[in-house]
């Protein structure tokens, strides 16, 4: 079983950020070590796909370039039927106990990503999605703040 940290789009967009704040620095550096430690860090399709989309609204090539060079470099996680499937449950599900993810119109990015995570899973991964934003994510799946994961 490997450890696998799935990147939500807001650690996703502080790596690819060719910006040098120190939230970049800083996050560039926590992914770094997770890597170091021989932990697999990847990028799920449904998170390129919201930070792919401001990149391209923007005109940013120099982000575009380094999102495309850093799923080459720790991997990527395509969208398959399978985890539509769960996303479909999963979006029923928090609407079922009153806590929906995003609005019922919305395609709803957040149960996407939370059913790659529960795909791998199921195919014995120990798996966190490393987000700037717990609220939605966590009544899935285990989900912490980037910088609180050690």
């Amino acid at each position: 079983m490997s450890d696998v940290i799935l990147l939500d789009s807001g650690p996703l967009g502080l790596i690819t950020n060719p910006t040098a704040s120190q939230e970049n620095r800083d996050c560039n550096a926590w992914m770094q070590s997770q890597l170091q430690n021989g932990v697999r860090v990847l990028v799920p399709a449904i998170s390129d796909y919201e930070v792919r989309r401001e990149l391209l609204r923007a005109g940013k090539s120099k982000g575009l370039a380094k999102l495309d060079e850093l799923k080459r470099a720790v991997g990527y996680v395509p969208l398959n039927t399978e985890m539509l499937l769960v996303a479909a449950t999963l979006w029923a599900q928090a609407r079922q106990v009153g806590k929906p993810t995003a609005h019922d119109h919305a395609i709803d990015g957040d149960v996407i990503l939370c059913a790659q995570a529960v795909v791998l899973a199921g195919k014995g991964h120990r798996v966190l999605v490393a987000t700037t934003n717990v609220k939605h994510l966590e009544q899935f799946v285990d989900a912490r703040l980037w910088g609180d994961i050690a």
